[in-house]
């Protein structure tokens, strides 16, 4: 199989890498990007790697084929891209975008003969393997192919639809990220003897947040709503009466998922993290 990735970025290094290792016959790698060098850096890396792939930089422009073009660019890019390099692909279109539903609609206008499926690792590359969102909007045998070596490197790859996931990511993406900056934001620096079992945690995922590249904090929050829905829940929050908070200290419990600890670590001394009140 030969594979260009369009994007050499965290995921597009990613999706070749791990492609690479839990397929039986690795394939041949190709790797373009608006930042030649990190294309150069890509491949190089990959063939380093070891594991009898091979891997090159080729030019944005060029008039190559090859059996599958894999889309790893940041959200806003895809318009643009998708129909851009869809004519390089001779079998399929894949991405890893993490915005399904105008991904899936992109492929499907730029390429309707071809084999077409979106995927969404759950995951910074550095915590993979881990969980994969996968939308088969026109599998076939060379995409089939493909979810086998995401799956045979570890991952579990789950199929869902491009609604289901999109508004799946307003919440596990903008509603979260958004909450944990804006702590951040309101928080002041407390000395480690102060910490309690949440904020301990709270500090904790805003170091995870923060350490990453912000454009692509602010990518998600253009592409999914959820970011006023948290901002509101705050305002009701600071405005409540004591019965009137009580109810949303209640209701907010009903995001939880089945199975998950409401009480998490209290103990009945006035806390639920344990702290007295």
């Amino acid at each position: 199989m030969n594979l260009l990735v369009v994007g050499a970025g965290e995921m597009g290094r990613w999706f070749a890498r791990t492609v690479a290792a839990g397929s039986p016959d690795p394939p041949a790698v190709a790797f373009t990007d608006t930042d030649p060098s990190a294309a150069r850096e890509a491949a190089d890396a990959l063939d380093e790697s070891g594991g009898g792939t091979t891997a090159r930089a080729v030019p944005t422009d060029t008039d190559e084929t090859f059996d599958v073009v894999c889309f790893a660019v940041p959200i806003p890019a895809l318009d643009a891209v998708v129909p851009a390099y869809a004519d390089r692909a001779d079998r399929a279109l894949v991405d890893v975008a993490g915005v399904m539903g105008p991904a899936v609609e992109a492929m499907a206008a730029a390429g309707p003969d071809l084999e077409r499926v979106s995927f969404h690792p759950l995951f910074a590359a550095a915590r993979a393997p881990g969980n994969v969102a996968v939308v088969a909007d026109a599998p076939g045998p060379v995409t089939d192919e493909l979810r086998a070596a995401l799956a045979d490197a570890g991952n579990d790859c789950f199929e869902t639809t491009a609604r289901e996931h999109d508004r799946a990511m307003e919440t596990v993406q903008a509603r979260a990220h958004a909450a944990v900056l804006a702590f951040g934001l309101a928080a002041e620096p407390v000395a480690d003897e102060f910490e309690t079992p949440v904020s301990e945690a709270l500090f904790d995922v805003l170091g995870t947040v923060t350490g990453n590249d912000p454009g692509v904090y602010a990518d998600i929050q253009d592409a999914f709503d959820g970011a006023e829905s948290v901002a509101g829940a705050a305002r009701e929050l600071a405005e409540a009466d004591r019965e009137t908070f009580e109810e949303l200290y209640r209701d907010a419990g009903t995001a939880l998922p089945p199975g998950a600890d409401e009480g998490g670590s209290g103990s009945g001394n006035g806390g639920a993290d344990g702290e007295r009140l």
